[in-house]
């Protein structure tokens, strides 16, 4: 009887753990030049750096990345954004932004990152990270709703663009990307993600109850020796 029990809390310990997989991240939009998340924070890029004033965010391999306005042939403010914003370009373009791509470190996990994005292009690219592992990569053209096709004034092509992360699930690295000319963000918002228990955590926990439960059926059989 007692084997038999161990093995039925072993299952159901198997069963919880199993049934939070690693999962995806999902994309969603709203109008506007900011998140509609209003637990996020946000960076501006309004001081002219691409610095987080909140602390939690470092992005790397920016060059001259970061402008304002709109120069043809280079790049395109958002529709309704007079501010500074990032834009990305193919490396060896000879255009502002010509990195190629954009890092963003988080020094927490988060399980959302947005942003505003201004005359979207099929061939700009939003890769999702958690250490090394890729968890989802998404163009413009997966943007819902959207038309990509590099408008300066179309709500299709310039709208706030939402990634966010499964219950359970948690990212700490956004790598944007084009592989033409431009990919345009600005105010770049992010939700630190609540704390949530780890699989090996849950195994202890499990492995308590398992403890009592078997303590409890020994005091249960003692009991009925005894009255015998």
């Amino acid at each position: 009887m007692l084997q038999k029990l161990s093995l039925a809390l072993i299952g159901t310990t198997i069963a919880i753990v199993s049934a939070n997989p690693a999962s995806a991240v999902t994309m969603q939009v709203n109008s506007g030049p900011f998140s509609s998340y209003a637990d996020a924070k946000t960076v501006t890029f309004d001081d002219g750096t691409a610095n987080d004033p909140n602390g939690f965010v470092t992005y790397s391999n920016i060059t001259s990345n970061i402008v304002q306005g709109s120069v043809s042939g280079q790049y395109a403010s958002p529709y309704g954004d007079n501010t500074k914003y990032l834009t990305i370009s193919p490396s060896g373009s000879n255009v502002a932004g010509d990195s190629g791509f954009v890092n963003i470190n988080f020094k927490e996990a988060v399980n959302y990152f947005g942003f505003y994005a201004g005359s979207l292009d099929s061939y700009n690219f939003v890769d999702i990270y958690k250490g090394n592992q890729l968890l989802k990569s998404f163009s413009g053209a997966d943007v819902p709703t959207a038309i990509a096709d590099g408008s300066w004034t179309s709500s299709q092509a310039n709208m706030f663009v939402n990634l966010v992360a499964d219950t359970g699930e948690t990212f700490d690295r956004v790598v944007m990307r084009s592989n033409g000319i431009a990919f345009e963000t600005d105010n770049h918002a992010y939700r630190l993600a609540e704390s949530v228990p780890e699989p090996s955590a849950m195994l202890g926990v499990l492995a308590i109850g398992a403890c009592g439960m078997t303590s409890l059926f020994k005091r249960s059989q003692h009991k009925a020796t005894v009255k015998g």
